[in-house]
């Protein structure tokens, strides 16, 4: 594996994770092919899953991906970012709580009221607290790989629940070898994009982004189906490994609204970098939306960069799209010269709450 190429910046080792991402993907499918699933058939199509930042993104794109495929549109699939329960969940509704450290204090709230609804349960943490109530009480555990922070865990919150999904019969054979051989493209794809993202070379798209959202404000638009979750992964990962704030909308929605704001305050939006993350199944309306957008923005911002993801499969171009993304914010990190791994600010956040407890 090539050397960290900023040692002096990036202490925490963030480098080594993005590079080993696709052999964390392969660890990941072979967890979910040897965890234990849900303990019940399935007898509804409702899925809900609870977690909070780099724990609850597997499940936004699992609802993405599913939703976008033939085989996987029937699921019904909710990810809930909340101390309770939705009022509507019930005995028959799959429910799967991610937690990497274990210790989310709104998962564990939601877990105490949906353990007291349904037995169809499953928990997929390192340990902590949800992992010992989940022994308590029976719910059956997908054990990962600890020593990550949560957003470097993508790999293990997705690819173990869409194996044990597959094996516990949430879709049919076709769907389970259709994501074989999209899991097997996906993981190609990103083996051959790596050594260019690492590069100096003027032709490494993620230091040419990067080097637009230094000292810029940058704001994400996709359509609001199948990069809608690759999306919020680019504005967490901006926002969390290279501490500069980012914002984003899903159209068509904001063509009904937002795109009326490009206009005021006055001389200051060239400090805004828009990113178009597209995808060429998107809606033929949506297509031909993003490039209306474009044309009537791009005189008023500071720039527009259209991004796809590579692949035939809808799963590859997803995490393509996502791995360019994480690149984006290690390069952006190095240029805010910020060490990208550690979130002081959200442990400082923390402290504060555990002390009103």
């Amino acid at each position: 594996m090539p050397r960290n190429p900023a040692p002096q910046i990036d202490t925490g080792g963030m480098f080594d994770v993005l590079y080993n991402f696709p052999e964390q993907i392969k660890e990941a499918v072979e967890i979910g092919e040897q965890c234990p699933i849900w303990r019940q058939a399935p007898v509804s199509n409702r899925y809900a899953v609870f977690g909070l930042g780099g724990s609850a993104i597997g499940g936004d794109l699992l609802r993405s991906y599913l939703s976008a495929t033939d085989w996987g549109s029937h699921i019904d699939m909710s990810v809930h970012r909340t101390y309770e329960a939705p009022g509507w969940l019930n005995q028959d509704t799959n429910t799967i709580f991610s937690s990497y450290s274990g210790e989310t204090e709104e998962t564990l709230s939601a877990f105490e009221q949906v353990r007291k609804k349904t037995v169809r349960m499953l928990t997929i943490t390192t340990g902590g607290t949800l992992g010992q109530k989940s022994v308590t009480y029976g719910v059956p555990v997908v054990n990962i790989p600890p020593g990550y922070q949560p957003r470097c865990a993508l790999a293990y919150s997705f690819f173990p629940l869409l194996v044990a999904m597959g094996r516990y019969g949430s879709f049919d054979s076709r769907g389970s070898r259709a994501n074989t051989r999209a899991i097997n493209e996906t993981v190609r794809e990103l083996e051959g994009l790596r050594d260019l993202y690492l590069s100096k070379a003027a032709k490494n798209p993620a230091v040419a982004i990067a080097k637009k959202l230094k000292g810029a404000l940058p704001v994400i638009y996709s359509a609001s189906d199948r990069m809608d979750a690759v999306n919020l992964r680019w504005r967490g990962q901006i926002q969390e490994n290279a501490k500069q704030v980012a914002f984003g909308n899903l159209l068509p929605e904001m063509n009904h609204n937002e795109i009326n704001g490009w206009q005021h305050p006055s001389g200051k939006l060239k400090n805004f970098q828009v990113i178009l993350l597209e995808d060429p199944e998107d809606h033929v309306r949506n297509q031909i939306r993003f490039k209306a957008l474009q044309s009537i923005i791009k005189t008023s911002v500071g720039g527009v960069t259209t991004v796809q993801g590579t692949g035939k499969s809808l799963l590859s171009r997803m995490f393509t799209a996502i791995y360019l993304g994480d690149w984006v914010s290690y390069h952006l990190a190095l240029e805010n010269k910020v060490d990208p791994t550690p979130v002081p600010v959200i442990q400082k956040l923390k402290a504060k709450l555990a002390k009103e407890r």
